[in-house]
């Protein structure tokens, strides 16, 4: 277990002190957002708090399972918290629509393991070293000796596992095996959780995928992968966005490969940009600061607004630079 940290402590007295409190995450929610939302809200609601856990978008279909006590929910009218807790989001903006809902509240509890958060909590508890959101709400609970349960330990090992890849990114840490470890004995169901997340793909995905290998596209002497995802290719497929998670990970792991890129329309004129980097020397976070967004040194993302054809070149640019950058650094 690591060394008691102050910054938990005070965390922990905010949440004891607090009777309502709102817990949210960013857009778009991944495993580790709504795996540590989830998480942090059925240990309060135990504690018998009334807990209301947001989020602006629909969770995707294959962490439905974790939600059983059905406690996630979308914006609604602000009313007042004791407390509001933010987990896995590195900056206010991207809680989206939520950003109102809970407006009239105590305390912001920011907690993060992003790199890039721009620490717009009143109390900030930010660890780029951690692996996942998912490790710091299970150090959380452990320092607070509040109960994991086996639908907390779900949520967690789901949070950690989606967010180091599972157990392959280069972030995960002894700590984080110890910490999946200890969430196995407390009741994570291991066999749910493989077939939920990593084998029950719909159909409409596997389309997506196809799309993909049909259409990637090699540069730089092969060391840069990329692939769109326009409107239309989600209504061909018969697909929504959350089912592009993990796309990019296919064109990454091709041998040579540096640097993948997914540029996703989201608007006619507003593109998503999810960028990948196997190298050190690559920090997908600064390119994607760089565009107004940020994450983590192997991952990274950004919403940028012009023409797609103009936001390609800017973006493969800026890749090309860091790579040259890295190759004349060794």
């Amino acid at each position: 277990m690591k060394r008691r940290l102050k910054i938990i402590d005070q965390i922990i007295r905010e949440l004891k002190a607090a009777r309502t409190i709102a817990v949210t995450g960013h857009m778009r929610p991944d495993g580790d957002c709504i795996g540590s939302e989830l998480a942090i809200g059925y240990a309060l609601k135990n504690l018998g708090k009334k807990v209301t856990v947001f989020s602006q978008d629909e969770m995707p279909d294959k962490l439905a399972f974790l939600d059983s006590g059905k406690i996630l929910t979308g914006p609604r009218t602000p009313r007042p918290y004791d407390a509001a807790v933010v987990v896995d989001c590195a900056n206010f903006e991207r809680m989206g629509a939520i950003c109102d809902s809970i407006s009239k509240r105590g305390p912001l509890i920011n907690i993060d393991h992003h790199g890039s958060n721009t620490r717009y909590g009143d109390i900030n508890w930010i660890d780029a070293q951690s692996a996942s959101s998912g490790e710091l709400i299970y150090r959380l609970l452990k320092q607070a000796k509040w109960p994991i349960t086996a639908p907390i330990a779900d949520c967690l090992f789901t949070a950690i596992s989606t967010d180091t890849g599972s157990f392959q990114y280069p972030t995960t840490q002894p700590s984080t095996y110890h910490a999946a470890a200890e969430l196995v004995n407390r009741g994570a169901n291991l066999a749910q959780i493989c077939e939920e997340v990593y084998q029950s793909y719909p159909l409409s995905r596997v389309k997506l995928q196809k799309h993909m290998y049909n259409s990637f596209k090699l540069t730089q002497q092969n060391q840069v992968a990329y692939f769109w995802l326009r409107q239309a290719d989600y209504k061909k497929a018969g697909a929504v966005p959350d089912e592009s998670e993990g796309l990019i990970d296919h064109i990454r792991d091709i041998q040579g490969v540096k640097v993948a890129c997914l540029f996703e329309e989201i608007e006619p004129e507003i593109t998503r940009i999810s960028l990948r980097s196997k190298l050190r020397e690559v920090n997908a976070s600064d390119i994607a600061l760089a565009f107004g967004g940020g994450g983590h040194q192997s991952a990274a993302g950004a919403r940028i607004p012009g023409k797609p054809s103009t936001v390609q070149r800017r973006v493969l640019a800026a890749v090309k630079q860091a790579l040259a950058e890295s190759n004349s650094s060794r």
